[in-house]
């Protein structure tokens, strides 16, 4: 029973630092570029475009298409780095947990 409550208050205690993890994450902005830095963008923790950055000798109606690439990668770059911040930020607050092999938090 000791046990059953000791766990009770760790799993509490996990959820407020869960909550003020995905605060902090919700602050974070990352930039992701593409082309050598002429399309840049910015997410935010929460994965919102907050800003998007095209050189302008990329706006050539002829390149549209090259220029859509460009954004995307962009954006995935951003997405990544976002995605790896909060990964860093979810294992140092589980460290030291039994967690299953491959379990990954926030569920």
């Amino acid at each position: 029973m000791k046990d059953l409550l000791g766990l009770m208050g760790k799993a509490k205690e996990m959820q407020a630092k869960m909550q003020a993890m995905q605060e902090e994450i919700a602050l974070i902005d990352a930039t992701g570029q593409s082309g050598g830095g002429l399309v840049r963008v910015t997410l935010s923790g929460k994965s919102d475009m907050k800003a998007l950055h095209i050189d302008p000798s990329l706006l050539k109606p002829d390149e549209a298409e090259i220029l859509e690439d460009l954004i995307l990668a962009a954006h995935n770059d951003a997405k990544a780095k976002v995605e790896q911040i909060m990964q860093e930020k979810t294992s140092a607050l589980t460290a030291g947990l039994p967690l299953p092999p491959g379990m990954k938090l926030p569920f």
